[in-house]
């Protein structure tokens, strides 16, 4: 749950990250974490952009208003509800 609301938040504070950036921001792993990315993009809360660089492709994402909408209504709230705890104590 706290993983999504971190994506859609760093995409809503930089518009839009490469998918490098977005997963270092939010510390996740590519091979750990592309299932929630996709299914992110799939519910259509994020945007999966690619872009050519050479002969190579860059993939970008940014956040939908449906993914606004979501994180308003149902991602503040939970949080609210049941914070993240202090992970230093």
């Amino acid at each position: 749950m706290y993983i999504r609301k971190d994506i859609i938040l760093k995409l809503t504070e930089y518009g839009e990250l490469n998918q490098t950036s977005l997963l270092s921001y939010c510390g996740l792993n590519l091979v750990k974490h592309k299932d929630i990315l996709d299914d992110m993009e799939a519910k259509g809360i994020i945007k999966r952009t690619e872009e050519p660089w050479g002969n190579k492709k860059i993939i970008k994402y940014s956040v939908t208003e449906k993914g606004r909408q979501f994180c308003r209504q149902i991602l503040d709230p939970y949080e609210e509800m049941f914070p993240r705890r202090d992970l230093k104590k």
